[in-house]
């Protein structure tokens, strides 16, 4: 036990250290594209949302375009779109779960009110339009478009599941949180090897690595809320013992973050790679 909470540690303090030029770009990035929105009255709402975010996917983003050989040319507003995505999902999510805070803070719509929390969520969605229509490159809006879609379809399965009269097997369990969370992964992956100037074995190789991070991710977010009220969970332990399902669960987000690394197999070594690598291995030792 004292053996992986050091190993943990370890590997904790070295992503932080690793993470702190690209953290530094991206929020510099999202305060210049907030400082064109400061006349809004939604404005301060807006950065409210946006605290204490941990900048996984376009940090994730960022690493795929140098990984290609890019320069970084373009990458950071992308970001900036990639963190506003997933912002605003948060908003909804939080509205559907009735949750009551996030990132330690008073959940957003309890903070503004429903009505507020909507109406944000739909501004910051025109605010996404707007930086996809900065981009010559099309598939810039393309794969945007198609993870929100994914995102929503995600979500509509999860809230049409009753966990009371419903048992999900295993296979629509990934269906869904594949649509949900890893959706914006797999995005933020590939706008960066395209935007890195990536072939397209390179891009499928990072969309690949998006897909297969996410999903383990979302998988370990599960196992650290076991016993949390979750539809997804419930679901799943209606016919099986919760023992079963912990431990079924434990195995997967192993073999998903195995996968995520193996998609990487043709991008060339170096520093970027060795962080996606590690970022896999974190993925599903992190505690929170």
């Amino acid at each position: 036990m004292g053996h992986t909470l050091e190993v943990r540690d370890t590997q904790l303090e070295v992503l932080k250290k690793l993470a702190a030029p690209y953290l530094s770009r991206i929020d510099e990035a999202i305060k210049e594209e907030m400082d064109l929105y400061k006349h809004s009255k939604l404005y301060g709402p807006i950065l409210y949302s946006l605290e204490g975010g941990k900048r996984v996917r376009p940090i994730i983003l960022m690493l795929a375009s140098e990984s290609v050989g890019g320069n970084g040319d373009g990458t950071d507003l992308a970001a900036v779109a990639v963190e506003l995505l997933h912002m605003e999902s948060i908003i909804h999510d939080d509205i559907i779960d009735e949750s009551p805070s996030r990132r330690e803070k008073v959940a957003f719509h309890v903070q503004y009110g429903h009505g507020a929390a909507i109406i944000t969520a739909d501004f910051v969605f025109g605010m996404i339009l707007d930086i996809a229509s900065k981009y010559n490159d099309n598939r810039v809006s393309k794969e945007l478009a198609v993870a929100a879609l994914r995102m929503c379809e995600g979500e509509y399965s999860e809230i049409r599941i009753d966990p009371k009269s419903y048992s999900i097997d295993w296979e629509e369990y990934i269906g869904i949180i594949s649509r949900k969370t890893a959706s914006l992964f797999q995005t933020a992956a590939k706008l960066g090897a395209i935007l890195g100037g990536g072939t397209e074995g390179e891009i499928e190789a990072f969309s690949l690595y998006g897909l297969n991070l996410g999903i383990a991710y979302q998988i370990q977010d599960d196992v650290l809320d076991w016993g949390a009220e979750g539809k997804i969970t419930e679901a799943l332990s209606l016919e099986r013992s919760q023992e079963a399902v912990l431990s079924r669960l434990e195995e997967m987000a192993e073999s998903y973050s195995a996968k995520a690394k193996a998609s990487l197999s043709m991008i060339k070594n170096g520093a970027t790679k060795d962080f996606l690598m590690l970022l896999a291995d974190f993925t599903i030792t992190r505690k929170y």
